[in-house]
């Protein structure tokens, strides 16, 4: 029996311009006891595909031990990525089908990493449409934006 924690990761990401200033957030939820941590941060000149990834990458830090992962994302970039893509990036040298160098490869490697500690599964959720915790994720992120926006 797998004795590994199941929780449940929402994230979202936000930026104004791209680049310009954005924020992350996370909502990490212990299925079993239901405890709930929230996170959230920016930066001053970034992307929205960055923050999308800071937000997974900041919530898969914050877990103690190996778990399995739910990862709800309203990103197609951030799922398809973890899903689909990432395996051929690394056998072709973190290069594209195209021969390019994978945008934002510093992330997409830290995720590598944290792929090899826990199991991820994949929810895509559509945004802006009233589902709870992804909506809450967006507030905290565009929140973050514009604290950033402002230093």
């Amino acid at each position: 029996m797998d004795e590994r924690p199941v929780v449940d990761l929402f994230t979202d990401g936000a930026c104004s311009g791209n680049p310009g200033p954005g924020g992350w957030a996370y909502i990490l939820r212990d299925r079993d006891s239901g405890r709930e941590v929230e996170a959230s941060g920016g930066e001053a000149r970034t992307t929205n595909n960055r923050m999308e990834l800071m937000a997974v990458i900041r919530g898969l830090e914050r877990l103690e031990q190996a778990s399995v992962v739910h990862l709800h994302s309203d990103s197609q970039y951030v799922l398809g990525g973890l899903r689909d893509w990432m395996a051929g990036w690394k056998r072709r040298g973190w290069k594209t089908a195209a021969n390019k160098p994978v945008k934002n490869q510093d992330l997409w490697m830290r995720l590598d990493e944290l792929m090899g500690t826990h199991e991820l599964r994949f929810v895509w959720v559509e945004g802006h449409s009233g589902h709870p915790e992804n909506e809450r994720c967006d507030e905290l992120a565009v929140r973050a934006r514009d604290e950033a926006s402002r230093t």
